[in-house]
């Protein structure tokens, strides 16, 4: 039987919630301190612990068949390779920031400038886009010092939170893309593979939309069911049961995360009541 080869990033955020993932779709690695790859127990499934960057070359060449990593790293070094799903973690955006001491007013600023970046083909793409001729300087980490040293008069990096920049007197003045982790698949990849691939993106789908959705319970007067049961989103439909006391229901359904406040003061206004809100583990549509 195939064994699917899947590469995370070695270490760092990306790969701690690549690893949890793994766990929430039932796939147990044994891995140990320092080890380049694991098998795992119960699944047709190896784990690659690689360095981000190289993973692109390597799921064109085929050595790994799918890969969890950065769509940012992915739309700088992985033309050709397909994503098969959006994965909902490790979300940053990939910006252009200049020194907050600048009068920038537009990208025509950066007209004839030094730009730093580890990202040369998104930035000389999205200049092109712009019509802007820039000296790119290439540097691996660390790029938010080069306006500071006076190697450059802009850097383009990934952001998350802003806190890097802000040390660094730089200020964020426009953004390329946002970014988020990937399932990133090879392009040679034959049938076999592609079956365990499917069933593993079948889990994961699962775990997010559990990820993306709260379970609720509320209690209500029989003559308010239908209004409450018309501001619920549902999957199909409400599931509605009887309480012990005459003339009361108990209301179940399925909430998204991004609604979920607007629903539930719709919810009490309507008149619900004894409301829970219950997390929910995997949802198998």
């Amino acid at each position: 039987m195939s064994t699917l080869r899947i590469a995370v990033q070695k270490s760092g955020r990306l790969h701690d919630e690549s690893m949890e993932l793994l766990k929430d779709i039932g796939i147990s690695i044994d891995n140990g301190i320092d080890q380049l790859k694991a098998s795992a127990r119960n699944f047709p499934v190896e784990v690659f612990y690689l360095r981000n960057g190289d993973i692109p070359q390597y799921l064109k060449d085929g050595v790994v068949d799918a890969a969890i990593i950065g769509e940012n790293v992915l739309i700088e070094k992985g033309n050709g390779i397909n994503i098969a799903e959006k994965l909902g973690f490790s979300s940053c955006r990939v910006c252009i920031a200049v020194p907050k001491t600048m009068d920038y007013k537009s990208i025509k600023d950066l007209d004839g400038k030094r730009i730093a970046t580890s990202y040369p083909n998104t930035v000389k793409n999205y200049l092109d886009t712009q019509g802007i001729t820039a000296n790119l300087h290439i540097i691996n980490g660390s790029v938010e010092i080069a306006p500071n040293i006076g190697l450059a008069d802009a850097i383009v990096d990934i952001v998350s939170s802003g806190s890097t920049l802000f040390k660094n007197n730089l200020k964020e003045v426009e953004m390329i893309f946002k970014s988020e982790a990937v399932l990133a698949v090879s392009p040679i990849l034959d049938a076999e593979k592609q079956a365990i691939l499917d069933k593993i993106q079948f889990r994961i789908k699962s775990v997010l939309k559990g990820r993306e959705s709260k379970y609720v319970l509320l209690n209500a007067p029989n003559d308010k069911v239908q209004a409450i049961i018309d501001v619920l989103p549902g999957m199909k439909s409400p599931t509605v049961l009887p309480l012990a006391e005459a003339g009361w229901s108990s209301i179940h359904s399925v909430i998204s995360k991004n609604e979920f406040w607007d629903v539930i003061d719709d919810l009490k206004a309507k008149g619900a009541q004894g409301i829970l809100v219950c997390p929910i583990e995997k949802m198998v549509l």
